[in-house]
């Protein structure tokens, strides 16, 4: 199987309608590893790492997304699989500053 390596930002009404939530869900139920996180303009920002097939699955899933989010875009880079993701998990950027 080959492996691959995803990096994307998803523009639109993509905070607050549990669309971090969903990806992980999914992401765990493909098999996919990586993380996903809002960012400070309002986009999602994720890394999906896994087999072509369930990866290309993932990526296509968040054209769309959850029942209550609109995607006006989306940015997709593909980059060398690395295999450094052991899980899927949602990262928290905003409450990093009260952890450090």
């Amino acid at each position: 199987m080959e492996k691959v390596r995803v990096h994307i930002f998803v523009l639109g009404k993509v905070q607050g309608v549990f669309f971090r939530d969903s990806v992980m869900k999914r992401a765990r139920k493909l098999g996919v590893f990586g993380w996903v996180q809002n960012l400070s303009d309002n986009r999602v920002e994720a890394m999906f790492e896994g087999e072509k097939e369930k990866v290309e699955k993932i990526v296509k899933w968040t054209k769309k997304g959850p029942m209550f989010a609109r995607v006006d875009n989306i940015d997709i880079e593909p980059q060398e699989y690395t295999g450094e993701f052991k899980d899927f998990q949602i990262k928290y950027p905003e409450l990093e500053k009260f952890i450090n």
